[in-house]
């Protein structure tokens, strides 16, 4: 069952994701969705590394000219391919920074269809190490059939445990929803 189709439409509904269509339809024609995909990950990280980075993608008090700068420079420092480079320069003429990260999201998903995967959202309450995310993407591949591309996000007030979501299937095994559970059970 191909999804693609989809998944390219919702993901096309939002302001982030018809950035992110259009940087995907360059990004194949120039052959480099590899490179886009790695850079738009390693801004990611970036971004929840660096407050001083995020601040600024949501910071409205700077001019387009300084925020065009310094992502300019942020992207020759990260050694980031020139679609993305450009895209986040577009971003910043826009003033649409703040849409940085889901224009991250759902490139990573129009990439992950177009090779046939399926992604799956999983959020946690610490970042999951290598093995874990392996070994997470293995179940879900024995669960759905097909390749899974896990875009993970970290969430502390989960608390612990995961939230996995594949399409519209939500699987939420984390202990703020157990909590919650088991507090509507006690009350009757």
């Amino acid at each position: 069952m191909d999804n693609s189709g989809g998944n390219q439409a919702n993901v096309q509904a939002s302001l982030a994701g018809r950035y992110a269509t259009a940087l995907f339809d360059l990004a194949r024609e120039a052959k480099a969705i590899d490179a886009v995909e790695a850079s738009l990950a390693k801004v990611q990280k970036a971004l929840s590394e660096s407050s001083d980075f995020a601040s600024l993608t949501t910071n409205a008090s700077i001019s387009r000219d300084t925020a065009k700068k310094v992502v300019a420079a942020i992207a020759k420092a990260m050694k980031l391919d020139a679609l993305t480079t450009k895209t986040l320069g577009v971003l910043a003429e826009n003033r649409r920074l703040a849409e940085t990260t889901g224009v991250a999201r759902a490139f990573a998903a129009l990439a992950s269809a177009h090779r046939g995967e399926i992604t799956a959202e999983v959020t946690s309450a610490h970042a999951l190490s290598a093995a874990q995310t392996k070994a997470l993407g293995a179940q879900l591949k024995a669960r759905v059939g097909r390749d899974v591309a896990i875009a993970s996000k970290i969430d502390p007030t989960i608390l612990g445990g995961l939230t996995v979501k594949i399409g519209s299937t939500l699987i939420d095994n984390s202990i703020k929803t157990r909590l919650n559970s088991l507090a509507q059970n006690m009350k009757g």
